[in-house]
């Protein structure tokens, strides 16, 4: 009996975590629209980013992968921003680090309030790393079309307030809602 009842939770956390991946793609989806309103600053808020770390944080590193590589293609495709490639792509590569390290990580290092900020933390890092190396491959290894004053420009410097808002709201949005939920181990 407790098979069929551990069965049956699996099957149950498993939906419960694709219902959730499906509200962060729709926000994934939706967020670029809002942030374009502000047009000298929408792309700073690095808007699709958010989800997809929610996503590693509260579905798992699995989910978080899948829609981190899914929502600039599928976004790409459904409205044309962005750019298919280089963007795209490179983002693709980028935002899916990000889902799945801040899940796996968050997952493995002791449930302590700074493993939210050192999972966060360790997950942009790499992922603006990632998307750096992609795009200097994109452009055919040339530094001179994508170099380290590029890649700084566009990774840190201008993304300096999207940084900073998921700096702010994700640890205290996680921290929150997996201290205020019923189901602890999602």
């Amino acid at each position: 009996m407790s098979e069929v009842k551990g069965n049956s939770m699996t099957r149950h956390n498993s939906l419960y975590r694709m219902v959730l991946s499906s509200m962060f793609l729709a926000l994934a989806m939706l967020l670029p629209f809002l942030a374009g309103q502000l047009e000298k600053i929408g792309n700073m808020l690095c808007p699709m980013h958010l989800p997809v770390l929610l996503c590693g944080f509260f579905c798992g590193w699995q989910w978080g992968a899948v829609l981190g590589l899914a929502a600039p293609l599928l976004r790409s495709l459904l409205f044309g921003m962005p750019v298919l490639f280089p963007m795209a792509v490179c983002m693709s590569l980028e935002l899916g680090c990000y889902g799945f390290l801040s899940g796996f990580l968050y997952r493995y290092l002791p449930q302590k309030r700074s493993s939210v900020y050192l999972s966060l933390v360790i997950a942009m890092v790499a992922g603006r790393l990632l998307w750096g190396g992609a795009r200097f491959l994109c452009v055919g290894l040339d530094a001179d079309q994508f170099g380290f004053a590029a890649f700084w420009s566009d990774a840190v410097v201008t993304a300096i307030p999207g940084i900073l808002i998921q700096l702010l709201l994700i640890p205290p949005l996680v921290i929150l809602l997996k201290r205020k939920s019923p189901r602890r181990n999602w």
